[in-house]
């Protein structure tokens, strides 16, 4: 189902699902050309503006595409939600999977790029899969709550693109927490997406381990874990519902 539903997204298009690599990729070179060769962005910290830019955007995509997804999986597979055999509750999984797919390929263009230059890889690189784990874990427990609220509300799919476009320009992907005055700084700490967009950097530029940063770690697991438990039961109070509704 993740392979079918990876193909369909571009199907008719003469590139097919080459389109899943060609977006992303001219997204950053048109933010890279504006800020690098337009603004003439300094490099941040010492390391390349394109390699800090990089590290905090691509993370960014994935969660963006797998919530937007995710979030209409019950409404584009209603056909499979009136068959009482089939478990729905993989439908938003389905998505995320699909859009981790793309991301794979990503990371790995991340270090290819890093590679060339001149970072050595470095075994802290690969905390960014811890990282990229919870990132799944928050978009499961999100999911479940608006695939299941937009069956009965669809202007949902529109607030997820909305708070998606002000999530964008909230998160220090383009700009460094430093910009925001110290005491209004733990407001955009709030948001779980600092501590995964700061964790792909720990990563790759800063060389932190998560247990380094113990509160924020601690935050971050609550956070999710309360989404977990009300998505999931969200969801199933709703699902008896979705047959009748779609």
């Amino acid at each position: 189902m993740v392979k079918n539903d990876f193909r369909q997204k571009y199907l008719g298009s003469y590139l097919g699902i080459a389109w899943a690599f060609i977006q992303p990729t001219i997204t950053v070179l048109i933010f890279w050309f504006v800020f690098q060769v337009g603004f003439k962005s300094q490099p941040v910290n010492n390391v390349p503006f394109i390699l800090w830019l990089v590290a905090g955007i691509f993370p960014w995509f994935f969660f963006a595409d797998a919530l937007a997804n995710a979030t209409n999986a019950i409404i584009e597979n209603s056909f499979l939600v009136k068959k009482i055999l089939f478990r729905i509750g993989f439908l938003p999984l389905i998505k995320i999977i699909s859009a981790l797919i793309v991301h794979l390929f990503f990371i790995l263009f991340m270090f290819i790029l890093f590679w060339l230059y001149g970072y050595h890889f470095e075994f802290i690189w690969l905390q960014l899969f811890y990282y990229l784990g919870a990132m799944i874990v928050l978009l499961l427990g999100l999911s479940y709550v608006t695939s299941s609220i937009v069956v009965f509300f669809r202007d949902m799919g529109q607030f997820v693109a909305m708070i998606l476009q002000f999530g964008f320009w909230l998160t220090p992907i383009f700009w460094k927490l430093d910009m925001v005055p110290q005491e209004y700084q733990w407001l955009i700490k709030l948001n779980p997406l600092y501590y995964i967009v700061e964790g792909y950097r720990d990563s790759m530029i800063h060389h932190v381990w998560f247990w380094e940063r113990p509160i924020l770690t601690l935050y971050f697991w609550v956070v999710v874990v309360g989404m977990l438990v009300v998505g999931f039961r969200t969801f199933k109070k709703l699902q008896i519902h979705f047959a009748d509704v779609l």
